[in-house]
Formats: C-alpha cells, sequence, structure tokens
C-alpha cells in the first residue's frame, strides 16, 4: 500500500527566510508548481507578477535577475535569485514530506521531474499556450506544428497512463514534487485541445492531488 500525503503540519518546515519573492505569471503551469509546493509546505511567498504577452521578462531590469527571461524565478532577501520550475521545486522541498528521504526515491523523483520537462512540457504546455493565450495572427504561422505538440502530448500520457494504471503516486510511493511537476500542466491539459477522457488512471490521480490538504487551485493567487 502506497502512502497517502498526510499535510500533517508537523511534516511541514517554517519558511526558508523571511517573505521570498516569487517572480511569476498566474496563468503560468511552472509558476504555479512553485505556488502549490509553497502552500503545502506552510512557506510563505511574495507574488510579483509579470504579463503573459507584455515582453516583461525581456526587459533589462528583469534579465538582471534572469538572463533567460523567463519566470518562475525565486528571489531570497540577500539577492540570491533560483530560476526554472523543478529546480525551485527541488530546493522548497529538501528535507520535507514531498522529497523522499531514500536514495532510490529521490532518483525516482528526478527521473519523472526530467520526463516532465523533456517529454510532456515541451508539448502539452506549448500547446496550451499557442491554443489557449497567443494572439491568432500569430497561432495561425505555427498550426502546422498542432498536430505534433498533440501527437507527443498524447505520448507522454499514454506513458503516464500505464505508470497510474498501476500506482497511485510517481515516486517514493507517495505524493512528492514529481506529482506536483507533471500536476502544473497535465490539470490543465484541455486548454491545449488535450481530452483526457482516453486516460482514466490520469484522470483519477488528478483528483487525488486536488484533494489533498493545500492544494490551491491555479487561478488563486495572494
Amino acid at each position: 500500500m502506497e502512502a497517502p500525503f498526510s499535510g500533517d503540519t508537523d511534516e511541514c518546515r517554517e519558511a526558508l527566510i523571511v517573505v521570498p519573492v516569487l517572480h511569476q505569471m498566474q496563468l503560468s503551469g511552472n509558476c504555479y508548481k512553485v505556488r502549490l509546493a509553497a502552500r503545502q509546505l506552510g512557506v510563505e511567498l511574495t507574488l510579483k507578477d509579470y504579463g503573459l504577452l507584455d515582453g516583461a521578462t525581456r526587459k533589462l531590469d528583469f534579465l538582471a535577475k534572469n538572463p533567460n527571461g523567463r519566470v518562475p524565478v525565486l528571489e531570497f532577501e540577500d539577492g540570491r535569485r533560483l530560476a526554472e520550475s523543478d529546480a525551485i521545486l527541488w530546493y522548497l522541498s529538501e528535507d520535507t514530506f514531498l522529497l523522499p528521504a531514500d536514495r532510490w526515491g529521490r532518483a525516482e523523483v528526478l527521473q519523472w521531474m526530467f520526463f516532465e520537462q523533456y517529454s510532456h512540457e515541451p508539448y502539452i504546455a506549448v500547446a496550451r499556450f499557442w491554443l489557449r493565450f497567443a494572439p491568432q495572427e500569430d497561432l495561425e504561422k505555427r498550426r502546422h506544428l498542432i498536430p505534433e505538440w498533440h501527437a507527443k502530448g498524447h505520448a507522454a500520457l499514454a506513458v503516464m497512463q500505464v505508470h497510474l494504471a498501476r500506482h497511485d503516486w510517481f515516486a517514493g510511493g507517495r505524493y512528492s514534487i514529481a506529482d506536483i511537476a507533471l500536476y502544473g500542466y497535465t490539470h490543465c491539459a484541455a486548454d491545449g485541445g488535450f481530452d483526457l477522457a482516453a486516460y482514466p488512471a490520469v484522470g483519477a490521480w488528478l483528483k487525488r492531488v486536488a484533494s489533498l490538504r493545500g492544494h490551491v487551485p491555479l487561478e488563486v493567487t495572494w
């Protein structure tokens, strides 16, 4: 029997420092991963929002924080900054219930986080952006790519379906940042034209994640 996530307060650690700043876009699944993990860990964050299409992350003041010009970026009071959603998840979850303590469980977490970044996010998240949020005239220039996004996105969902048909969670026999990494864009995959009805085990997993203590929907801000 796989251990469920209890969400007990004694499993949650204190905030890392005095209210780090999360530079983010509210609708981004990558930024949502960080907000969700922080809420479940009891880590306070100050949110600094950037527009989806206003080019704010390409301006010099932001590029000084992250030369790659992308969010999320977690900024600390002492001036340290950490980019990339999965790196932030790993940092926040160190020595908490969201990261297995054993070597094998941690390796499983990395396995699924690498899968998410290489085989899942480039298709499911990209399709969501272009089909839900991009200007129509820009989408038309990329419409020929939609079949590839869908084919490769469905391939990733099929891999998840096989795993979740046999396991409740992705790594270590319990809820972890591996689940958060994959939940970020899977739960809103319909925005990119993906019908999750073909993946019942994925659908059941989404419901399990959404039922956990500390879960917040993507739309919730503070």
